[in-house]
C-alpha cells in the first residue's frame, strides 16, 4: 500500500456535520501528537465541497451518494464512527477505488452501551419515568406505581453484538429471552446453562430461552412483554415494525429502539400509541433526525427518547475514537488498515 498524504505530508481527517461531537474531540485529543495528522469538521451542506481534500472521512450522519463519493478524489476510506452505514452508496465507493468499513461494536464497548441504554428505557417505561416527574413537580409521594423487570418476557429481534451484550446484562433481571437471528433455525429451545461457552460463530446462545429464526418475529412478538429492536436498518428492515409487527404484539408491551429510527412505521406506532394497545415506546433513534421536540408522539405519558446517545460513552467513544485515529495514521503510513470492519 503507497503511502497516502495531502500538502506538506499531511494526512486529514474529514468529519461530517455537527452531531455526535465527542467522535471529533476524542479523535483530535488522541491524534494531537501527530502534526502530520489533521482532524476537521464540516458543515453537512459544506462537505461536498470540501471532500475532494480529504484522505479519511467519518460520515456520521452525512449521506453518501454516487455524486459526492464522486469528488472524494483523495479519499481512501469512509468509515462511520459506530457500525451503521446504511447512509452510504457502497457501490459507488467501490468503484471509485474507496474502502468502506465500520467499527466493530463488540471491541469498543459500543454494543455494551448500547445494551445498557436498552436496560434504561425498559426501566423507565416500567416504572413510569414521565409519571414519576409529574409526582415530584406537584409534590406526592408514593405514586405512580410502576412494575418490575422481574419476571417479565423480553423480544430481542437482531441477535448481534448489541442483542448479545444486553441478555447478558437482562439475564440476572430474572426475565426470560426470546431471539431471533437470520441463521437460526425455526423455534428451537435453547436450556439455560449458566456456565456454557460460546457457539461457533462466538455468540451465546446459552442466553436465550427461545431462539427462532427472522420468520418468527411476529408469532414470538406475541409472547412478549418487552421487544427491544437490534436490526440493522437495510431494504428488508426498513419498516419492519409496521401494523401487523404492532398488532401480534401482546396488549400492554412495551417497544425499545436502540437500532435505527427507519425500522418503525413512524404511523403505525402512533396509531397504536393512540389505541392503547401499545404499552410504551422507548427510543434513542427516531424517523428524522435531529427529533422534532414538537412532534405529536411525545404528548403520549408513556413515550421516552433519548437523543441518540446510546453508543455515546466516554469508554465507547475513546475507544472509537483510537480505531478512527490509528486508521488515519495507518494510512499516512501506507501500512495495511487493520481494526476496522470492512464493506467491500
Amino acid at each position: 500500500m503507497e503511502r497516502e498524504s495531502g500538502e506538506q505530508g499531511v494526512t486529514r481527517v474529514l468529519f461530517c456535520g455537527p452531531h455526535f461531537p465527542a467522535s471529533q474531540d476524542y479523535t483530535r485529543e488522541y491524534l494531537s501528537q501527530y502534526p502530520f495528522i489533521q482532524v476537521d469538521e464540516a458543515a453537512l451542506d459544506d462537505v461536498p465541497r470540501v471532500i475532494g481534500n480529504y484522505h479519511l472521512c467519518v460520515v456520521k450522519n452525512k449521506r453518501f451518494d454516487s455524486d459526492i463519493i464522486a469528488q472524494a478524489k483523495q479519499m481512501k476510506l469512509l468509515m462511520q464512527f459506530g457500525v451503521g452505514l446504511e447512509g452510504v452508496d457502497i457501490d459507488a465507493a467501490t468503484k471509485n477505488g474507496i474502502k468502506v468499513a465500520r467499527i466493530p461494536s463488540d471491541v469498543t464497548g459500543n454494543a455494551a452501551s448500547c445494551a445498557e441504554m436498552a436496560i434504561y428505557l425498559m426501566l423507565g417505561l416500567l416504572r413510569k419515568q414521565n409519571e414519576i416527574q409529574t409526582s415530584v413537580n406537584q409534590r406526592k409521594l408514593g405514586e405512580p406505581v410502576g412494575e418490575t423487570l422481574f419476571g417479565k418476557t423480553v423480544l430481542i429481534v437482531g441477535y448481534g453484538n448489541i442483542g448479545i451484550d444486553l441478555a447478558k446484562r437482562l439475564r440476572p433481571f430474572g426475565v426470560k429471552i426470546i431471539a431471533t437471528r437470520r441463521s437460526w433455525c425455526l423455534n428451537s429451545e435453547a436450556p439455560l446453562q449458566s456456565n456454557a461457552g460460546l457457539d461457533q460463530n462466538g455468540m451465546s446462545d446459552s442466553l436465550v430461552d427461545v431462539k427462532g429464526s427472522h420468520n418468527d418475529i411476529c408469532n414470538f412478538a406475541g409472547e412478549a412483554d418487552i421487544v427491544v429492536c437490534c436490526l440493522s436498518l437495510n431494504k428488508d428492515t426498513a419498516g419492519i415494525i409496521n401494523d401487523s409487527f404492532l398488532s401480534s404484539m401482546r396488549k400492554g408491551a412495551l417497544l425499545i429502539n436502540i437500532a435505527r429510527g427507519g425500522l418503525l412505521d413512524y404511523e403505525a406506532v402512533a396509531r397504536h400509541l393512540e389505541c392503547g394497545h401499545l404499552g410504551g415506546l422507548g427510543t434513542d433513534v427516531a424517523w428524522t433526525e435531529p427529533f422534532d421536540p414538537n412532534d405529536k408522539i411525545l404528548k403520549y405519558k408513556n413515550v421516552l427518547l433519548t437523543p441518540h446517545v446510546a453508543g455515546v460513552t466516554e469508554h465507547s467513544y475513546r475507544s472509537m475514537a483510537k480505531v478512527v485515529g490509528d486508521a488515519a495514521l495507518q494510512l499516512h503510513a501506507g501500512t495495511s488498515l487493520t481494526g476496522v470492519e470492512f464493506v467491500n
